[in-house]
């Protein structure tokens, strides 16, 4: 296991990276903590498998609100969704 710290790897990176590929264990440490750890990716990076087309209005009809979604929320409601929390 190869322990460096932020500055050697950034200064290094290739190295460490090719280090990584042949299986060796590098740890990045913040001074002498470790905070990362450099590994190879097993398999090669594959894009998603592709979606299907977005259909507008294809959940229309699903969901019904009536009219009071759109009222004011209630006071003490209203404080909890801005953060203030329950006081007054």
């Amino acid at each position: 296991m190869t322990t460096v710290t932020v500055h050697h790897a950034k200064t290094h990176l290739s190295a460490l990276i090719a280090a990584a590929e042949r299986g060796e264990e590098v740890v990045i440490a913040r001074g002498s903590v470790p905070a990362a750890r450099l590994v190879p990716i097993d398999a090669p990076a594959s894009s998603p498998p592709p979606r299907a087309p977005r259909v507008p209005g294809r959940l229309k009809g699903l969901v019904a609100l009536d009219d009071s979604f759109f009222d004011p929320l209630p006071e003490d409601e209203l404080r909890l969704w801005e953060g203030r929390g329950s006081e007054g």
